[in-house]
């Protein structure tokens, strides 16, 4: 069975009614998508990504009026969030109601909830009758996908379609906000900086590390890694000029390596302008490739820590785990 790549959405709702996968394009990254009542569907998720069921997974709404179908006692702050950046990378995590299963949460007592900012999903998530849960589409730990073509080249002929919605305009996963005594936490840095959401909550708190019982996605200290050993250093150039007899690729924000290295095979430069939220849509696809070319080593350098900076070092120090 080869993978249908398609931008039917008629033929992903029909899918998704029937219990089956289908992987959706959203902002950030693509998701694989399951319906939340479904526990074969469910189940079908975290074995085909190899995710543990103590991770949870993100419900996807349509719109802001359905969050009170599966959440209670939704903070104020929750509410002034929810309606400054919905549709959008944000991702909340609120007291859930029963009819959200365990499954979904990990047998927790919260659900996280968000409404992703792509046509084509919302589009879908109106035409059926039930929210949808959708972790990134990859093997758990692996580099997210941004592409209907990283998607394929994960789970071709395991995954009956993907909805292609072109690349992934964020390119980094939600920003996820939990709330403690009503006041907001962020549990994993993301597509919407922290700069901004402290416009609307004031200083916030930072607690996006758990091992063994994470109350969200994406707080594992190994997640968004490349086959290929990954290292992270803040000066690239020198870091390089040091190495001898092995094949590199470098991953830089703005600058090339400034030294002839014949050992560099490849080096990418997320931005040229500089632009942190174009280095952000540009970081996985890049990782993707530097992947497929088969050296010894990814460098990755460092980014200014403001602002975006500080999601994409996020991500990068995770991808450098062992």
């Amino acid at each position: 069975m080869k993978t249908k790549v398609s931008d039917d959405v008629k033929y992903a709702s029909d899918l998704l009614r029937k219990n089956e996968l289908v992987a959706i394009p959203t902002e950030t990254v693509y998701g694989l998508a399951g319906n939340i009542y479904s526990e074969t569907a469910i189940r079908a998720i975290f074995q085909m990504k190899g995710r543990p069921l103590y991770n949870p997974l993100i419900v996807h709404i349509a719109s802001r009026d359905q969050l009170n179908d599966f959440v209670i006692n939704v903070p104020k702050v929750a509410l002034k969030l929810a309606d400054t950046f919905w549709p959008g990378p944000m991702t909340l995590v609120l007291e859930k109601k029963d009819n959200v299963p365990d499954l979904i949460t990990a047998e927790k007592p919260t659900v996280a909830v968000r409404i992703p900012n792509h046509q084509l999903t919302l589009k879908l998530l109106a035409n059926l009758d039930f929210p949808v849960a959708a972790p990134s589409a990859n093997p758990f730990g692996r580099i997210s996908p941004t592409k209907a073509s990283h998607v394929v080249e994960y789970f071709d002929g395991k995954l009956k379609m993907v909805l292609d919605g072109g690349t992934c305009t964020k390119g980094i996963e939600s920003t996820i906000i939990g709330f403690e005594n009503d006041k907001a936490v962020i549990f994993r840095l993301g597509s919407l900086s922290k700069d901004k959401i402290e416009q609307i909550t004031g200083p916030i708190q930072l607690k996006n590390k758990a091992e063994n019982n994470p109350v969200a996605p994406g707080m594992l200290s190994r997640h968004y890694a490349p086959k290929t050993p990954f290292v992270v250093v803040e000066n690239a150039t020198q870091y390089c000029d040091t190495i001898e007899s092995k094949k590199l690729a470098v991953l830089k924000f703005q600058e090339t390596v400034s030294v002839i290295n014949n050992s560099i095979v490849k080096t990418i430069v997320l931005s040229d302008s500089g632009s942190f939220e174009e280095a952000a849509s540009n970081l996985y696809n890049a990782m993707h490739e530097l992947d497929s070319l088969k050296v010894d080593c990814i460098v990755a350098e460092l980014f200014p820590n403001t602002d975006l900076g500080t999601t994409i070092n996020d991500r990068l120090r995770r991808a450098a785990k062992t």
